[in-house]
């Protein structure tokens, strides 16, 4: 009875562990239905918010309904001021961050391969990161006045630093087996940068990316709030003037889309270039 029940004891838990996989691999969702899923948490809050303000639960004049919201968008789409505001916007974003990006990259070049421009460079860049967008601010007027400068120096300098310190990390956490191996297999110094170095640093260094991107918005909005005309920034500071609050709403509304495009991008540059990487890979049926 006991070596019966040996027996069977290592069968049921070995066959309990071939039915685990076979389940999970039943429960898996597929691309769509994750997607579905993911915008179902705003779907909710969207109708939550719009029975709360139809219902007499919140008052229009402090947070107005959705479809409020909706509405006036229609209304600055119509007389095509949006467009011109969402341009000017849109152009100082990319602009400092092409800038900004191209800055901190190649700065996190030189630090991460050398001690010597990390001893010089590192100390004074984590300086300057330390200081608050605001304080900068009478500083940059004096320094470009109201133009566009001032606004795309705000922007740049907010996207240097996510880029410089994850593209510094990334450098120094290649795993140091494999420079090993490459200098044991006689590749060259470009060879083990380009093959080695900077694509297993690539992780790190689009994270830093899409952190950048929303710290992109967050100097715009502070950037747009020096004197100008133009700008999603500058809409949503000329409603608070006259209490519209509806267009303060629609400008938020507005900044949570383009970060949720920007990271929806920065997310498929992540699979294109690292599809090598199992962690970023795509996988069937998911």
């Amino acid at each position: 009875m006991a070596v019966e029940l040996s027996t069977k004891v290592p069968q049921a838990v070995s066959g309990a562990l071939h039915e685990a996989p076979r389940k999970a691999d039943r429960r898996r969702w597929s691309e769509r239905e994750l997607i579905v899923l993911s915008w179902l948490a705003p779907l909710l809050f969207a109708l939550a918010w719009e029975a709360l303000c139809r219902f007499g639960g919140v008052n229009p004049q402090v947070m107005p309904a959705p479809s409020a919201v909706l509405a006036t968008a229609w209304t600055l789409v119509a007389d095509g001021s949006l467009f011109v505001h969402l341009g000017y916007s849109l152009l100082r974003a990319a602009t400092g961050f092409l800038i900004g990006g191209g800055i901190g990259f190649g700065l996190g070049l030189i630090v991460g391969f050398s001690r010597l421009a990390e001893a010089l460079l590192d100390r004074s860049i984590q300086m300057i990161r330390a200081i608050p967008f605001l304080a900068l601010l009478p500083l940059v007027i004096v320094w470009f006045g109201v133009d566009e400068a001032g606004k795309i120096f705000l922007v740049s300098l907010g996207v240097l630093f996510p880029i410089y310190i994850n593209t510094v990390l990334g450098i120094r956490q290649v795993d140091p087996k494999l420079l090993e191996v490459a200098k044991v297999t006689g590749l060259s110094l470009r060879g083990r940068i380009a093959k080695i170095i900077l694509p297993g640093a690539m992780p790190s260094i689009l994270t830093g990316v899409r952190y950048a991107l929303a710290v992109a918005w967050l100097a715009l909005v502070i950037a747009e709030t020096i004197a100008t005309t133009k700008g999603i920034g500058f809409l949503a500071m000329d409603a608070r003037e006259f209490l519209q609050t509806n267009v303060i709403v629609l400008t938020i509304v507005i900044y949570a889309a383009i970060g949720v495009i920007a990271d929806g991008i920065a997310r498929a540059l992540e699979r294109r270039l690292l599809a090598w990487h199992p962690n970023y890979a795509k996988e069937e049926g998911r």
